[in-house]
């Protein structure tokens, strides 16, 4: 196995090209998750150092950058900080701690879930739920930055901050708003051309701190102010007895969202590259990156959909890219305390309110109704719940809703594949010498064919065609289409076949074979047949339940009842 996970040295030009170019990017959006995360903008520049050096080492996606992205700083601000605050009130900076120890263990989860081969399980969620999430957290992202881009300062959650909006946009400071509103218009009207040159984001960073510092009542505008400079220093871990169950509720919960996000990703740039990315070691480098970025003080990250697309735009082909990527804003952070002094957080809100808009589902959330209405109802549900309620309950709630939907559509097609025949004219399939033995038998023979996966939900309609036809001597019970063969409906038929016997009924079962006979033999329904009247083929049941017709007195099924 390859050290580094799709390295190729013919391809260095266009990774190092890749890699400054997602620095670029990613430099605004780092400072900008920082702040919004409450932890400050050098914890969201060394989580884009961190996870994205590590997670492109050690990862399974060539083309793919990480770094803090919009789902985990809002998970990280709204459910882990709040909640740790609210445990400790009186030392909020043990709850910071705290934070960084929720992203080490969600690390942890991660590198656990990888070496479990979870990988391919953890995108097993509906579109609409993921849709619904997603616009969800690009509600959570843009509301409470409104707030900043006011100049105005308040804290609450979403619903609260919209309930005091109009309180705020009176005492709106018109400096930082106007501020804010040219950074919209710089991110939302930068051409193009311009943008791959580069990105608006930068653009609107530069522009609009220079700006700030020449305007008048530019003192009266809140700023970021100098971040340390230097390497970080790890963050000691200050763990209490009380505190291990909400940090280890909280680490799984925030690893869960990590490797959606990176995985998703991950999906993404296999379109773009046209290469198949390893999920199971992907979660490996992400959980290292996010256990390093968690002790050293960063943010938790993901794969970076914006800043893997533009990387394998600008040339990024291999890891070597997302490592060039973080070495570019390591080398910045060294010297950017000064420079980050003077950036209004107006800006950085604008920067926000962009990506927020972004992340939204518009495409989906705009034409859903079309699709189906349980669809529609789905995302929109998990869209308020996560931005109004909890992300984690969203998700659930969701998860369930729409399986508890899927499993009701799968039963209807499984019960549709349920037939009790008497009558050979009820039964398309059969050829005409099984019509014609079945017809002579006058209703004494029941043919019970399955077809398709039988789940659960084909035990109920099992019982339901056994209840409808009572009157019959033999019962011929046909699997062989059956590829798939759950336990419940496996005891349904179990159920079938012991009642049958215990009226004395003549039982034959045609096309158990592999998975299916295996089934049946661990629990033993097998045992309740002779050999003689398991067959493979449905002609040769009916021809000897017709001939043992002639042993039966007639309407033995009715005396028996």
């Amino acid at each position: 196995m390859q050290l580094v996970q799709g390295f190729d040295s013919r391809h260095l030009r266009g990774d190092f090209f890749g890699g400054l170019t997602a620095a670029v990017v990613a430099l605004p959006l780092a400072l900008a998750f920082g702040v919004s995360s409450g932890l400050g903008p050098i914890a969201g520049l060394y989580g884009a150092i961190f996870v994205g050096f590590f997670a492109a080492l050690f990862g399974g996606t060539p083309s793919q950058v990480s770094g803090p992205t919009g789902p985990m700083a809002a998970f990280l601000a709204n459910t882990v900080l709040a909640g740790l605050v609210a445990l400790h009130p009186e030392d909020p900076q043990k709850a910071i701690v705290l934070t960084f120890e929720v992203v080490v263990l969600a690390g942890l989860f991660q590198i656990l879930c990888g070496m479990l081969k979870l990988g391919k399980y953890i995108t097993l969620i509906p579109y609409t739920v993921i849709s619904g999430f997603m616009s969800g957290i690009g509600l959570l992202i843009i509301v409470p930055q409104l707030v900043p881009l006011l100049g105005v300062e308040f804290k609450g959650d979403v619903l609260r901050t919209l309930q005091a909006l109009p309180l705020l946009i009176p005492q709106s400071n018109l400096t930082a708003l106007g501020l804010g509103i040219l950074t919209l218009m710089i991110v939302f009207g930068s051409p193009a051309r311009l943008n791959r040159i580069v990105p608006a984001p930068l653009i609107a960073l530069i522009v609009c701190t220079l700006v700030s510092l020449a305007i008048p009542g530019a003192d009266t505008i809140a700023r970021i102010g100098a971040i340390p400079s230097g390497l970080p220093h790890p963050v000691l871990p200050t763990l209490a007895i009380e505190d291990v169950q909400p940090l280890l509720s909280y680490g799984v919960m925030l690893g869960t969202l990590g490797a959606i996000d990176s995985l998703l990703t991950s999906l993404v740039a296999d379109n773009l590259t046209r290469t198949q990315h390893d999920s199971d070691r992907e979660l490996i480098g992400q959980g290292i990156g996010n256990c390093i970025s968690g002790a050293m003080g960063g943010l938790p990250g993901a794969g970076a959909t914006m800043r893997t697309v533009i990387n394998s735009q600008a040339g990024g082909k291999t890891p070597l890219s997302g490592m060039i990527h973080a070495v570019v804003l390591l080398i910045i952070t060294l010297g950017a305390g000064p420079l980050t002094a003077s950036i209004p957080i107006t800006v950085l809100a604008g920067i926000l309110i962009k990506v927020g808009i972004d992340i939204i589902d518009w495409g989906f959330l705009l034409r859903a109704h079309r699709i189906s209405w349980r669809a529609t109802g789905i995302m929109y549900g998990v869209m308020f719940l996560t931005a109004f309620v909890n992300l984690v309950l969203a998700v659930g709630v969701g998860m369930f809703v729409a399986n508890i939907l899927t499993l009701q559509s799968l039963t209807e097609l499984q019960m549709d594949q349920v037939r009790a025949v008497t009558d050979p004219a009820d039964d398309e399939q059969l050829n005409d010498r099984e019509r014609e033995l079945l017809g002579a038998a006058k209703g004494r023979i029941m043919l019970f064919r399955l077809g398709g996966p039988m789940s659960f939900g084909a035990a109920k309609a099992i019982s339901r065609r056994m209840a409808i036809v009572k009157d019959y001597d033999v019962l011929i019970l046909d699997v062989s289409d059956v590829p798939l063969l759950g336990v419940t409906a496996s005891l349904a038929i179990e159920t079938m076949v012991k009642e049958a016997r215990a009226k004395n009924r003549e039982v034959y079962l045609v096309g158990a074979t592999g998975r299916i006979r295996r089934r049946l033999q661990r629990l033993r329904v097998m045992e309740l047949l002779p050999a003689s009247h398991q067959m493979d083929s449905r002609l040769v049941a009916l021809e000897a339940a017709a001939e043992s017709l002639q042993e039966l007195p007639s309407n033995a099924a009715n005396a028996s009842v």
